[in-house]
């Protein structure tokens, strides 16, 4: 399916010096809303064509930032839409009638068994995981996540799987620029999946300590602010 839509992107890249912001947010909205989409086929030739200079203003260091926070912000305007959808229509609604939206019933009790057992920490990894990576926003939605913790976790799984890929895509700028969309597509696919030994770990680690860190300066601060209580 991603070479195929891969060729399809083509005819979007005419366009990228004057929509191509707004062509990435979109992609990525559907990317990780509820329709199967992949995000290698946006991002990786987003990165590509900031290189060449081909995307908006010719300055790398200015266009793949931008579209950096396109893709964060389709990802996110995505994402509300799962989280937005399983709040207000509910568990009965989503089982019955998701087959017909992509949304199997085996993939939605998995979606929820993780978020069960990992929690908000699930909407931060899962952005990070083929196949889960957009639907873990359901259960989220299901179980009435505060919308303030959602959007941070989100962002921050979205903002990290969506700079790699941008990575890859100016790593590959530079050094091949002969390569079709597909073919660079196909190439940055599979120097991720050779990447993910390491990156996952790295940023569960990373993020692991962040909490870590954060509950002993949050328990620290409730204990000064109570009062006579002896230090």
């Amino acid at each position: 399916m991603t070479d195929s839509i891969a060729e399809y992107i083509v005819y979007f890249v005419q366009y990228a010096h004057l929509w191509g912001l707004w062509i990435i947010f979109f992609f990525m909205t559907v990317e990780s809303s509820f329709i199967p989409f992949p995000s290698e086929v946006v991002m990786i030739p987003a990165g590509f064509l900031a290189v060449r200079g081909e995307l908006l203003t010719g300055n790398v260091w200015i266009d793949a930032p931008l579209a950096i926070a396109a893709g964060v912000a389709g990802s996110l305007a995505g994402a509300y839409i799962n989280y937005y959808l399983a709040r207000y229509l509910g568990r009965p609604v989503l089982y019955r009638y998701g087959k017909y939206f992509f949304l199997n019933e085996k993939t939605l009790l998995r979606a929820e068994e993780i978020f069960r057992e990992y929690g908000a920490l699930a909407t931060f990894v899962c952005r990070l995981l083929p196949a889960i990576r957009q639907l873990i926003s359901l259960p989220a939605g299901l179980a009435r996540m505060n919308l303030m913790p959602f959007s941070f976790y989100t962002g921050l799984g979205a903002g990290i799987w969506v700079a790699l890929l941008t990575a890859v895509g100016i790593g590959l700028g530079r050094l091949a620029g002969a390569l079709s969309y597909p073919e660079l597509v196909k190439k940055g696919e599979s120097l991720i999946a050779e990447s993910y030994i390491w990156i996952l770990p790295a940023t569960v680690l990373i993020v692991g300590g962040y909490l870590f860190l954060h509950q002993k300066i949050m328990r620290l601060s409730s204990r000064q602010n109570k009062p006579g209580e002896l230090l």
